[in-house]
Order: C-alpha cells, then structure tokens, then sequence
C-alpha cells in the first residue's frame, strides 16, 4: 500500500509520490529558543520524527532540516531582562530543546540551520524580490507586496479580500496593503543588527524558513511541517515569497498537526498555561510522554490531561515488560531465530505467528493511512497482549522460541518506527542498571534457595521502594520498571 498524507494545500488525502525516487526531503518549523519547551511545543517534533522513521522504513533516503529562530523580538527581551547577549539565551534555550527532546527519544534532525548564521543568505533573497517586483522598500524596511502574488491565500483557503477584511494586523501607514509583511526589519536604537543595502537591520520572521527550505533541501521540497497555527501567517507567507523568487512550486505536501491544549485553549507560553517537558518528565518517563502524543491522530488537538498521561505511564510499562521478558526469555540475540517450519511449530505457536504478522500488516495500514499512531500503536498493544497470552507457558522448545523470536522482530519494528523503544529512554547507563539488578535477583534466588525468605522479602521490598518490581514467573523471576 503507498503512504497516502492530508494535503492541507489541496485539502484532501493523496498519495505521496517523492520528487526524487526512493527519496525524500522534510523541512519542518523549528522552536524559537527562548524558554523551555513545553508538551505543546513537543508535538510537532515527536510526529515529524515518527514520520521520518515510517519513510525510512519504507525505504527512503531522508533528509530532514529544521531551523532555530535564534533572533526575535522575544529572545532580545529576554536578553535585555537578564543583561545578556541574544545570542547566550538562544544558545542556552538550544541546548535545553536538544536535552528535552532526546528524552523524548526524537531523533536528531540531519540540520538545524539557525537564523544567524544564514544572514546574506537572507539579504540575497530579499534583494532578489525586490528586483523580481515582489517587495518594496520604505525607510529601512522591506516588504512583501502580497498583492503582487496572485496565489497569495490558497494554502489557508481564503482570498487575499477575505484575509484584508479578517486581518488583525495593526494598521502601518507606511505599507501598500495591510497584508503585505515585513522581509527586512530596521533596527531600533541598541538593538541587534547586521549591516543591508537598506541600512542596519534583521530579517523579518516568514523569510528565513523559505530560505533555510530553499538552501537545505532545494526547489519542490516533498514535506513542510509545523503546527496548524502557522498555516496562515507564516506558512501562506513561506509560499508567498518562495514561489515568487524560484518561480516553482515550494512545496509538494504541505502537513500540519493539532494543538495540544490546555483547559479547552491551546498551550502556550504566551497565556500561561503550559505544562513544560522537564515537569511532566518529572512524573512520567518520556516515553509515555511520546506514548501519550502519538495515541492521538496528529491532525486531531489534544487536551492535557494528567489522567490520561498517568494510562500512558502505565501503558508505557506494559511494552516495556514485553520487551524485558522477551529478552529474559531469548537473550538478547534471539530475534536471529530462523521461523519453523508451519508443521513444527504448534498450533499454539502458528497462531502466535499469525497475529504478529496480521499485526505487521495492519500497522502499515494505519501508517499508510495520513500517520494514523492512535491506531498503530493499538496494534501494538494487541500484539504485546498476544505475545504475553503466549509466555503464560513456558517457551521451552526451539521451535517455540523461533516463533516467538518473530514475534519479538515484528514487535520491535513496530515500536521502533513509533519510537517506543526502552534504548532511547535507558541510555547507556540501562545496560549498567540491568546487569545490577539480575545481580540482586540470583542473591534473592539464593536466599529463597535457602529458606531465608525473609531476607528474600527485604531485597524484593527494597527494590519495590526504588520502583523495581519483581514478578515470579513459570519462565524465572522478571522484573519491572514502576
């Protein structure tokens, strides 16, 4: 089945079809770094990241940027408020982006292009609207005569009158239209500037993404994310000056995901009512954050709720049991079984094959489908639910320990193409924690072997109170993560 993706340009369902064959090009809409992230900012990222891994499953060669707004009107209050350079805010609010993501298990993009270091590039650009007739100049500052564009409102599906009787944009003398958009800002007294043709100044905020797309990714850039706040302005302008300074399609497939919201309005530091990365992570692992985000459909808003992170918390746990028993079970290399013959295997083990390939079936169905996470990771959770009903007796023939060795394949690749995967929330340091405790359990083991069971009991309480759980099994002693 072809991977089909809402349009929000055309407004319907379509089948992707790449600019080049077996590749694809991702730009999405980076965070101003000003604060930290919250769940709201999140979103985007951890989508675009499952994205990105679903087509590389697929086969593709990927290619995703995605910039830094490394100087706003925001990083510079903040600097003035704390008496330091720009440039140190948004260094420091980058490094934290990077610290909460990762914890989020997103992967890192292949660039992050920043604003400062792409200012000719900018200058470049806008020079060439000017000359193009796109964009006017009037005392320092440049802007986009919207007018000029005749396609100027097709990506949010209004007219540029419709949009000019609608606009909330505060009223400039200076400007032909009140839609037309600044490209270049001059400089307020103190502030931040780099030198122009048209004197000291900044870009204006649409340009730099049309730029960083252009200069990263080329003409006809398959995929352009962000959240559905940003189709109009930002994205309308993207299109608006992109078109016009290429002459060709910006770009191919225009995605846009859905709010999270906070108290039926949308998270934002901007009303306060945002729940950051660091404090939800400080009751939940990110994966259950990342559970959590991606058990709605990206284009559906969803509201914060604790409830509802606290069953992802625990959901979270239930896969990561299967994949500790599994490999308690199998060792680390047994997803390297060969599968058996269908005569060998049981009836037991065939129908376990069966639904994990069914599984794998009906996953690349609900990805095909616009990214449909809520339910792939369903199939997921029915998939661990078979795989669990299976180890209620022991594996202990090849033959069933190769079928549940496809099994665990089939798991593994789901939950890697979604990200859910106990390496990218353990680390390096997990290897360490697990050899630890497989040590405490065989000096349990060795105590009940004893007959000391009350020194069996403390080391299982203790563990209890670290939040390690173990369970007495048919297959041995497992354990698991509160």
């Amino acid at each position: 089945m072809t991977l089909r993706v809402y349009n929000t340009l055309t407004k319907s369902k379509e089948e992707f079809q790449p600019r080049e064959a077996n590749k694809a090009s991702i730009y999405v809409c980076g965070v101003t770094p000003y604060n930290y992230c919250h769940v709201g900012n999140a979103r985007p990222y951890v989508v675009w990241d499952v994205f990105r891994r679903y087509l590389e499953y697929k086969g593709y060669e990927v290619q995703h940027v995605q910039n830094f707004t490394d100087v706003d009107d925001k990083i510079l209050a903040r600097a003035a408020e704390e008496n330091k350079k720009p440039g140190e805010i948004a260094g420091k609010f980058i490094e934290e982006y990077f610290a909460d993501l990762d914890g989020l298990g997103v992967q890192r993009a292949h660039a992050y292009p920043r604003v400062t270091e792409h200012i000719q590039d900018i200058i470049d650009m806008v020079q060439g609207l000017l000359e193009k007739g796109y964009a006017y100049q009037v005392n320092g500052d440049v802007f986009y005569d919207v007018s000029q564009f005749k396609d100027y409102g097709k990506l949010s599906g209004r007219s540029l009158a419709e949009l000019r009787a609608g606009a909330r944009v505060e009223v400039d003398k200076r400007k032909n239209n009140p839609m037309d958009f600044a490209l270049w800002k001059k400089a307020k007294p103190g502030e931040v500037s780099w030198s122009s043709p048209w004197g000291q100044g900044r870009p204006g905020w649409h340009i730099e993404c049309s730029v960083m797309a252009l200069k990263y990714l080329g003409e006809n850039i398959d995929f352009h994310g962000g959240g559905v706040d940003l189709i109009f302005p930002h994205h309308e302008n993207e299109i608006a000056q992109s078109e016009a300074f290429t002459g060709q399609t910006f770009v191919r497939y225009w995605v846009h995901n859905g709010f999270v919201n906070f108290s039926g309005e949308k998270m934002a530091k901007s009303l306060g009512n945002v729940v950051s990365i660091r404090e939800a992570r400080e009751q939940y692992s990110g994966m259950a954050v990342r559970l959590y985000l991606l058990s709605t459909h990206y284009r559906s808003p969803i509201d914060f709720d604790l409830e509802k992170l606290s069953a992802a918390q625990k959901g979270w746990e239930r896969l990561q049991n299967v994949w500790k028993t599994l490999e308690q079970v199998l060792g680390k290399e047994g997803g390297q079984l060969p599968a058996p013959a269908p005569e060998d295997m049981g009836e037991r083990g065939e129908k376990l094959l069966t639904e994990a390939q069914e599984a794998l079936n009906r996953f690349e169905e609900a990805m095909d489908d616009d990214l449909n996470t809520a339910l792939a990771v369903g199939v997921l959770f029915d998939l661990s639910r078979e795989i669990n009903s299976f180890l209620r007796e022991p594996a202990t023939t090849g033959e069933e320990k190769a079928v549940l060795a496809q099994a665990r394949q089939i798991f593994q690749t789901i939950s890697g193409v979604l990200g859910l995967v106990p390496a990218a929330e353990l680390g390096d340091e997990g290897e360490l924690l697990d050899s630890l405790i497989k040590i405490i359990i065989e000096l349990r083991q060795e105590a009940r072997k004893n007959k000391d069971y009350a020194r069996a009991d403390r080391i299982r309480d203790r563990l209890a109170k670290l939040g390690i759980v173990l369970e007495d099994a048919p297959q041995g002693v497992r354990y698991r993560r509160k």
